[in-house]
């Protein structure tokens, strides 16, 4: 047997079991159904597990079945999704729920997975490996450092060169050693073990076969040349009530990644308020946009009219909208609970 067979099946051999000794207990890890994982899959793109959790659960309480979402409103569903951020992917799901009833049947390979709305090369991966045992490696961001550092690459992950030669390594790796396992503990390593900050080298399973623990150069890897300029903003969100109600407004299609979804409304919407006092302030990141957000308490007059779409929601309404993140935040700042 060649030596680098030889690395590749003691790699996954060590990944393995590793794994089975222990590791996070998610709901999506007790299920082999595709429709369950396909789910999880979705919200954990560009999200943390432990954020994750709670969303799918409730998600999967309302749509327990891919013909349930299949047959849901799109308001209901991004309701629903509401504060899990990054909405086109509800938007998808519920697009792919449609087209795999019509097809009366989930796809059960990568290629086939990938034609569906919002799933790409990773999604479908995971998968087709988790849920159906093809032998297809995943590749994200955690697997590209974890790949980085055992070859000691000082290549750029952000060329497209360096991702597909990343991926035939870690399919190398994976040969026909339980995808379903050998992917979910390659993800499981980097995102507990091969951390980007402060990687805890001395737990990993890998480490007598990590080029870049020995050599020393593990806090320089991966390396990411293209990276986007951040850009930093300052917005103010007025929180308006009357009658125990708070006033919104609707997104329009000026906003197509919000289109549909209420929020609060800004000075630039209603000139004509009137800002009573400050209520508090918060943060908040999408992608390279630094967003800092004053929340103040405000009166206007009624009626409203204009071309924005305004209207009153009482409390209890207010956890059956798809309501944006920004606002929820606001509305949890201002005393009002929203679940």
């Amino acid at each position: 047997m060649a030596p680098g067979h030889r690395v590749s099946r003691n790699l996954a051999r060590l990944l393995v079991g590793w794994y089975g000794r222990g590791h996070r207990d998610l709901p999506w890890r007790r299920t082999a159904d595709p429709y369950r994982i396909w789910v999880s899959e979705i919200m954990l793109q560009q999200t943390r597990a432990a954020a994750v959790v709670p969303y799918y659960q409730r998600f999967l309480d309302c749509f327990p079945t891919v013909e349930a979402l299949a047959a849901a409103s799109e308001e209901r569903v991004l309701a629903v999704w509401s504060g899990l951020g990054y909405y086109s992917r509800a938007r998808h799901l519920r697009e792919a729920a449609r087209q795999v009833v019509e097809t009366r049947g989930f796809p059960r390979d990568a290629a086939s997975l990938r034609r569906l709305p919002g799933v790409g090369d990773y999604t479908a991966a995971a998968i087709a490996s988790i849920a159906f045992g093809e032998a297809v490696a995943v590749v994200d961001g955690n697997v590209l450092r974890v790949v980085a550092r055992i070859q000691n690459d000082a290549s750029d992950i952000g060329a497209a060169s360096t991702r597909e030669r990343f991926r035939a390594l870690a399919q190398r790796w994976l040969g026909n050693h339980q995808p379903a396992v050998f992917n979910q503990a390659l993800m499981e390593l980097g995102a507990t073990v091969c951390l980007p900050r402060n990687p805890r080298c001395a737990a990993c399973p890998l480490a007598a076969h990590c080029q870049a623990y020995r050599a020393g150069t593990v806090e320089q890897l991966p390396v990411k040349l293209r990276r986007q300029i951040p850009v930093r903003l300052e917005e103010t969100l007025m929180v308006v009530r009357s009658r125990g109600r708070v006033l919104l407004r609707r997104r329009g299609r000026e906003s197509r990644r919000m289109a549909g979804f209420w929020d609060l409304p800004g000075p630039e919407d209603l000139p004509q308020a009137r800002i009573a006092s400050p209520i508090g302030e918060f943060r908040h990141t999408i992608t390279h946009h630094h967003y800092r957000f004053v929340v103040v308490a405000a009166t206007a007059a009624r009626p409203l009219s204009g071309p924005i779409a305004f209207q009153w929601f009482s409390l209890m309404q207010l956890v059956d909208i798809p309501l944006s993140t920004t606002a929820r935040k606001a509305l949890n700042l201002a005393g009002v609970i929203v679940s």
